[in-house]
């Protein structure tokens, strides 16, 4: 029974039961949102139209429509009024009131709709222009055919691979080459292809075709590319690669679906800018040393690239499966598509209305907005629907779901989480299966039931998917945490940690976690460090420092991310790295590793460096034949500026200047010790 009190002001919902198959308990849900308009319908989208246009009327501001089924019909009503409205959309019939237990679903249809009224922040956006000029590749007629079509309206190149048996129209106006595509390059109207082996078709080819000219290697620029080949593509991931089509030419429906999308390929198009990259915390390389490389190692649609140690990010080839910054360490790569703190606002206010509005033991089940919804779909046309408890999660891509939003689903209270998956992608959720890894290795260390806390599901029948959701166990009942979601990465997860730490059935304090897990502390050997800091300079996120005012190291653990920088930079090799969490305040501050006493100039008395590191440097140089003067030996115990100075005194050295000249005072002058005029006054 819904029993909670929801303020939603400025809000119209419109509730449709579809004809009665969708049993909705409106008189409830105005209960839960008392401050918002509640308005029923059967048939919304056809013979009761006209409320949503009544709403649209006489009302302003915000309206939330709770059907997805004919999105361009409410739309296109919007449209014919003035004034200004935010139209949204939520599906509560395929997700909640389709279902062998809509009855108790009355929970989940409110937090649907609490949901709705989230708005995200607007995304940037990348432009890309297409002239339709496109390049054909393939060896049969089927080839031909698609390029025959394609030539009625878009500038074609057809290039055929060598030996292909095709017979050429009586008319064609496209040129035709015989090659072989090597490498191919760019993305949605700047595609450049490297070919080998290039000929022309010779005009005068008559009972078969001939290719004149000597085979030379080159490249061809277009907007768009159809690989009609079949085998390889030319890309990894290509369903990712806006532009590039390679349907299989043996099924000819799949070919005619490529040629329907490309011919409405032409002109500008936007797509979200959907990763933001921030170098100044990027783990990945320091002094030309590799540290992380997890973003590089995981991108499936190579849209990452390294140049002198330097990470580039392509917005117009990313296809915005989110996998970088799911496993980035430092939130040095960022999600925009949305971020994960509205991701995170979101799960706070599915769970919090749900609780309040009495559903016990919510289930979240995190899906994209194509595969993920077609089978929810399927599973409540045709099947049992979604259970009660189980509350989908709409997400652009469900690899970018990190650890920040699995650690916080369960502290605002969700008993588990299911990843619902393509498996026809399997390979590309890595980065995935590591954070499940993870987190229910922290969470079964912490007493919940690690098993069932966070799975990935991709089998590909509805009716198993449906059974292992129902057959799922529901786990404890977590009351919600408040936190709210601000600040970056690393302090969301451990906001989110901290609240299941302190309530979990074991507050283990410190947790031994698996190699390669971004948290974790350095074992250093103090008694062969000499303070020399590389593993200052080399760490992104400030976890190891120096101290200005004495020869001192210094480490906060819960900056770590384990990235091992520190440990291939420093040239003793004393650094270990040792993955693990601690929970307590101490993971927060500051802890002194070393420190000495600073070593004094011997020329100026001036403190710099540390004993150790002047002693070390010292003993190892002796005998060197650059050292083998003891006034060479002698500088490495000077100051910066003694430093110098001793170099420009030296006869020996190229820098000699001349003896520095004694300084006079206007009392030497007025003694008479010194006359302008008196040669004797040269400094030289």
């Amino acid at each position: 029974m819904l029993k909670s009190t929801i303020s939603n002001h400025g809000c119209t919902t419109l509730i449709c039961d579809c004809e009665g198959t969708a049993p909705i308990n409106v008189a409830a849900l105005k209960r839960v949102f008392k401050d918002q308009a509640i308005a029923p319908a059967t048939q919304l989208c056809g013979k009761q139209l006209h409320l949503l246009e009544q709403q649209l009327e006489n009302t302003e501001g915000r309206v939330v429509v709770a059907c997805t089924h004919k999105t361009s019909v409410f739309a296109d009503a919007a449209d014919q009024f003035g004034g200004e409205h935010d139209l949204e959309f939520t599906n509560i019939r395929e997700k909640a009131a389709w279902s062998k237990e809509a009855a108790s679903a009355g929970p989940k249809i409110a937090a649907l709709l609490a949901e709705a009224s989230l708005m995200a922040s607007d995304t940037p956006l990348v432009s890309m222009h297409s002239d339709g000029s496109v390049l054909i590749f393939g060896h049969d007629q089927v080839t031909v055919d698609a390029a025959n079509q394609l030539s009625l309206r878009m500038d074609i190149t057809l290039v055929l691979s060598p030996g292909a048996n095709v017979v050429l129209p009586a008319l064609f106006d496209y040129p035709v080459y015989c090659g072989v595509p090597s490498t191919l390059s760019g993305y949605l109207g700047n595609f450049e292809v490297g070919l080998s082996g290039l000929v022309q078709l010779d005009p005068a080819s008559r009972d078969q075709l001939v290719f004149s000219d000597k085979p030379q290697d080159g490249s061809a620029e277009a907007s768009l590319v159809l690989d009609l080949r079949g085998g390889t593509p030319l890309i990894s991931a290509p369903e990712k690669r806006d532009g590039y089509f390679n349907p299989d030419p043996a099924n000819p429906m799949v070919v005619q679906s490529a040629l329907l999308d490309l011919v409405d390929m032409v002109g500008d198009f936007d797509k979200p800018h959907y990763v933001t990259y921030r170098a100044s915390i990027c783990a990945h390389t320091s002094n030309g040393i590799v540290g992380c490389s997890r973003c590089l190692d995981i991108c499936p649609a190579g849209a990452i690239f390294e140049s002198a140690g330097e990470l580039t990010f392509d917005p117009y080839i990313c296809a915005g499966c989110g996998s970088c910054a799911a496993v980035c360490p430092t939130g040095a790569v960022r999600y925009n598509f949305p971020d994960s703190t509205h991701m995170l606002r979101r799960l706070r206010m599915l769970s919090s209305i749900y609780g309040d509005a009495g559903g016990k033991q919510p289930c979240l089940l995190v899906h994209d907005m194509k595969y993920g919804e077609e089978m929810i779909a399927t599973m409540a046309r045709y099947g049992d629907g979604l259970p009660a408890r189980v509350i989908p999660f709409a997400v652009n891509e469900v690899t970018q779901f990190g650890l920040e939003t699995a650690f916080g689903a369960f502290a605002y209270g969700f008993s588990n989480v299911v990843c619902l998956v393509n498996p026809a992608h399997s390979d590309e959720y890595q980065g995935l299966v590591e954070t499940i890894v993870l987190v229910n290795h922290v969470l079964e260390g912490l007493g919940y039931d690690g098993d069932n806390c966070i799975s990935i599901q991709d089998a590909p029948d509805p009716d198993y998917v449906a059974t292992a959701l129902y057959d799922l166990p529901g786990g404890g009942d977590l009351k919600s945490s408040g936190f709210e979601p601000a600040g970056d990465k690393a302090t969301l997860i451990r906001l989110a940690l901290t609240y299941l730490h302190k309530h979990a059935p074991i507050p283990t304090d410190m947790l031994s976690l698996p190699v390669g897990a971004p948290f974790g502390t350095v074992d250093i050997n103090t008694d062969g460090c000499t303070l020399c800091l590389s593993c200052v300079g080399a760490c992104p996120t400030n976890a190891l420092r120096d101290n200005p005012e004495l020869p001192q190291l210094r480490f906060m653990e819960s900056a770590c991310i384990q990235c091992g920088l520190c440990k291939a930079t420093c040239p003793e090799s004393v650094i270990k790295l040792e993955p693990r969490y601690d929970f307590t305040k101490s993971a927060l501050n500051l802890r002194t590793i070393k420190q000495e006493e600073p070593f004094d100039c011997v020329k100026c008395g001036k403190p710099f460096g540390s004993k150790s590191m002047i002693e070390t440097m010292t003993s190892k140089l002796e005998g060197h034949a650059m050292f083998s003067e003891p006034i060479a030996l002698e500088r490495l115990k000077m100051c910066e500026n003694c430093r110098v100075i001793s170099i420009t005194e030296d006869k020996e050295q190229p820098f000699f200047a001349g003896l520095r000249p004694k300084p006079r005072t206007t009392e030497d002058y007025l003694a008479g010790k010194y006359d302008d005029d008196d040669p004797s006054n040269d400094d030289g």
